[in-house]
């Protein structure tokens, strides 16, 4: 593989939007008793971080970063995405004064974080990359002693999922989920106070119907962008010809704003029920205190949508008998209690009726996390308090796992058009080999998930 170099600020934004390559050798991975011990924070007395994945959520949790973590390098298969951040003429929807004042200008900035990962010395790195890369990137930042922060949906596969959670119980990592919403008050208590009964037996949980991904159809070849290096974009996937459908731009939006490609397309995301949904059941599994477990049978709603792996509703049961069923068409979570219910969105809850609830929590709460973007600063805070404490995040690997692992369950009903049956401890499909089939994806060669020794 090639190696790409590091450049500093100045000279990378001289260069334009080009980061320079040089032909290089395999990239290596300094054992961690060479990097900072746990906790260590630098002789500026903050924690060295690396951010991977420069996109619209990498932009936004390098505006969120706590004055406790430092930001020393920036890595994106598209050097222009690097370039952008650094330039201080570059408007964003976010605020990015603080870090060009303070780290910009003496940021590393890489193109392949196989090679960051390997040479940068650093404390911790927050992944922010398409899903498909998840895998094998934690699993790295993990052997190469680092700390990390990752978004949601941890994995893209279940069997990647338990491997990320080996690799962090193997090298002690502090593993942090971002699924803020482990953090926020506003959706901490409710959760808490129906996990311990608040509402009484839980019958059923509906959310909305999340879309799935699209499979890859034949799309125009287009020419590769100079600053996009295509083969490492498509990673452990099929290297296919290049067209910005798959990665840049797509054409419905989200909020008024163009939402990125890949999200869309089954070989590198699950869409909606792994992306927005992550943080919906990430809810659920913690209200009904499965953080360590998950359904035990999963079924499509509707009959005859084999293969609908975008709109068909989905249901599930846990071994306790309480379903959830995705076929809403709001935006709210709604548990249904033998007292009541409870409806529940991002940062805010409401019961019915509402004298369930005594004493909730100060609604001016509320107002951290409100600002541009999807505000994530105090889950941010959580993790580096946590590195230098050693103790478990809000949303731990097992949480992160488990969580995505219920979106990946919806996805492989909708896929195959039938009930499955589903062993939560041994994570396997009962007498169906070909749903177990679907708990891994093939890997191209060099973006195989590492051996964990």
């Amino acid at each position: 593989m090639n190696g790409k170099q590091s450049l500093s600020r100045r000279t990378f934004l001289r260069r334009g939007s080009k980061a320079a390559a040089i032909a290089g050798t395999a990239p290596y991975f300094v054992p961690a008793n060479v990097f900072a011990a746990p906790g260590r924070s630098g002789a500026n007395d903050r924690l060295q971080i690396g951010v991977v994945g420069i996109g619209i959520r990498g932009r936004q949790l390098i505006s969120n970063m706590p004055a406790g973590g430092q930001i020393v390098a920036l890595c994106d298969c598209d050097t222009s995405r690097v370039a952008d951040v650094l330039n201080p003429n570059k408007k964003y929807e976010i605020p990015l004064e603080t870090f060009r004042d303070q780290d910009a200008e003496r940021c590393k900035v890489y193109q392949d974080y196989r090679q960051m990962l390997g040479r940068e010395p650093l404390d911790a790195v927050m992944v922010a990359m398409p899903h498909h890369h998840h895998g094998q990137c934690v699993t790295l930042a993990c052997q190469a002693g680092l700390d990390v922060y990752v978004e949601k949906p941890m994995t893209l596969t279940i069997a990647e999922g338990r491997a990320v959670v080996r690799a962090v119980q193997k090298y002690e990592r502090v593993l942090q989920v971002g699924s803020q919403q482990r953090t926020m008050e506003m959706n901490r208590y409710p959760c808490e106070f129906v996990r311990d009964g608040g509402l009484g037996k839980v019958s059923h949980v509906t959310l909305p119907c999340f879309a799935g991904p699209l499979r890859y159809k034949g799309l125009t070849a287009e020419p590769i962008p100079q600053t996009l290096d295509w083969d490492l974009f498509c990673g452990p996937t099929e290297l296919r010809p290049h067209n910005h459908k798959l990665w840049v731009k797509d054409v419905f939006k989200i909020d008024g704003k163009l939402w990125r490609g890949w999200d869309k397309w089954r070989s590198y995301s699950g869409h909606l029920m792994t992306n927005f949904a992550a943080h919906s059941v990430d809810m659920v599994q913690y209200a009904l205190g499965m953080d360590g477990s998950g359904p035990v049978e999963i079924w499509p709603m509707t009959e005859g949508h084999k293969g609908d792996m975008q709109t068909c509703p989905v249901a599930m049961r846990y071994a306790n008998g309480t379903l959830l069923q995705f076929f809403s068409t709001d935006g709210e979570l709604v548990f249904h209690g033998a007292r009541g219910k409870l409806f529940l969105r991002r940062n805010w809850f409401r019961t019915d009726p509402p004298e369930l609830v005594t004493n909730p929590p100060d609604p001016k709460l509320a107002k951290r996390w409100r600002g541009p973007g999807w505000v994530a600063r105090p889950h941010i805070q959580n993790w580096l308090d946590c590195i230098r404490s050693r103790q478990l995040p809000n949303a731990p690997a097992e949480v992160g796992h488990r969580s995505a692992s219920v979106c990946n369950l919806a996805g492989i009903t909708r896929e195959l058009g039938r009930r499955l049956q589903w062993n939560p401890v041994e994570e396997r499909f009962a007498s169906d080999e070909e749903a177990n089939q679907l708990l891994v994806r093939p890997r191209r060669k060099e973006f195989e998930l590492p051996t964990i020794v």
